[in-house]
Formats: structure tokens, C-alpha cells, sequence
């Protein structure tokens, strides 16, 4: 698949079942942002691709895990392999562990995207480092379901440091802060397992949101915007 021509085409045509799938997740209602964390649900995601061009290289697959009322929903988790036509490199298939005959095997985008959407709902996403989930993820919507993907995201990238500051300069990935906290993967770069982890990692940081008030969506963004103006990192 040509994802360029795609992206910078005509809109794809849609079946009348994805169209009416599409709709569905559109009329949906926007949750509050204001709600704590023990009364809201968002979803931690993250994906694999076959390279790290944001331009030219492709959605893979998706791993994500809802965080509702104060825990980790293992039972409300979904991963989800879009079907390649092209098959991604062998150095980046050791580093995914997603095989060729699991990437020709996938689910077709269209269906894959709408899967992910119906499980998304309106509610808000996290992960780690956002400035390349989300325009994959962007890009993907727009080349296959010709949606303009603007949904509300946090960065737990920008919220660990701007919570423990004294740490910030040599904590800079997620395995930095996975082993502050001890936390366990047990897949890295696999883009659940991983989705796992940052998941653990925001409830590693609910006491110090606590302690700030930020316990809630709209309290991630508001010490992500505060630590984005100082940073001096990224």
C-alpha cells in the first residue's frame, strides 16, 4: 500500500458497514476531562511500525490498556496487527518480533482502525512519548478511514519529570522511569507489553498527582503544557 499516494489522495471510499461503523463512533459523547482518575476512564497506547520515519514509514500494530477507576483493566486491553502488503524489514522485525506472515496475516486497516476505535470510545489516550504515537496513528486514520484524527492525548514523557523534577536529567525514557519504579515488561517493544508498562507507570505516579490535585485528565495536561514551557530536554 502506498501510504504517500494515500495520504495525499482522495479520500478513501468506504464500505457502507465501515461507514456506518465510522458514524457511530462520531456520535459518540465526549467524556469530562475533570474527573479523577478513580472515576474516569482513559487508554494507554502504544504501537510498532516499520521504521521510525513519521513520513514514510507504517502503522504495524497497536497494544492498549484501559486505566479505570484507579487500576489497570487487564480484561479491557486490545492489540491488533494491521495487514501489510509489504512486509517491514528484518532488522525492524527483531526488534517488533512481528513476523511476515503475521504482518500478511493482519487485520485489513480499515477494520483494524474501526476495532480500535469502537474499543477507544471518546476517552482520552496516554502514552510515552506522543510525538510519534500520535501521528502514526493520525496518518493511518486519514490514509484508511479518511478521518481527521484529533483526539485528546496526554504525555507521561512530560508528566513524570514535571512530578519528580530532581529526577528529570537522567530519566529520560521509559526504561529510566520503568526502573525507578521497578516496573516489569514482559515483551518490550511490543507495542501491549509496552502499553502495559506506561499504564503501570501512570499509577506509579497517582501519589504524587494526589499530593498536586492532578489526579484527572485535565491535571496530566495541565503539568504536561507546564513542563513542555520549561523543558530543556526535548
Amino acid at each position: 500500500m502506498n501510504w504517500l499516494k494515500r495520504r495525499f489522495g482522495r479520500k478513501p471510499e468506504l464500505s457502507p458497514q465501515r461507514a456506518e461503523r465510522l458514524a457511530a463512533w462520531r456520535a459518540l459523547p465526549s467524556p469530562r476531562h475533570d474527573l479523577h482518575l478513580d472515576q474516569s476512564r482513559c487508554v494507554v497506547v502504544d504501537v510498532e511500525t516499520s521504521g521510525l520515519d513519521l513520513s514514510r514509514d507504517r502503522l504495524i500494530a497497536i497494544g492498549a490498556v484501559a486505566v479505570a477507576r484507579g487500576t489497570v483493566q487487564l480484561g479491557d486491553s486490545l492489540e491488533i496487527v494491521l495487514q501489510q502488503d509489504k512486509v517491514s524489514e528484518k532488522n525492524n522485525i527483531l526488534i517488533h518480533g512481528i513476523g511476515g506472515t503475521a504482518q500478511r496475516a493482519g487485520v485489513p486497516p480499515a477494520d483494524a482502525l474501526l476495532a480500535f476505535l469502537e474499543y477507544l470510545g471518546k476517552d482520552p489516550l496516554v502514552a510515552f512519548h506522543v510525538a510519534f504515537d500520535e501521528p502514526m496513528i493520525r496518518r493511518a486514520m486519514k490514509a484508511f478511514l479518511g478521518l481527521d484524527f484529533s483526539h485528546a492525548w496526554v504525555d507521561l514523557a512530560y508528566v513524570a519529570p514535571a512530578l519528580y523534577p530532581r529526577l528529570a536529567r537522567r530519566h529520560r525514557s521509559l526504561d529510566d522511569w520503568m526502573g525507578e519504579f521497578e516496573i516489569g515488561n514482559y515483551a518490550r517493544h511490543n507495542a501491549l507489553a509496552d502499553a502495559l508498562s506506561t499504564a503501570q507507570l501512570l499509577l506509579a505516579l497517582r501519589k504524587r498527582l494526589d499530593t498536586h490535585g492532578s489526579a484527572s485528565f485535565a491535571g496530566l495536561k495541565g503539568l504536561e503544557h507546564a513542563q513542555r514551557r520549561q523543558s530543556v530536554f526535548y
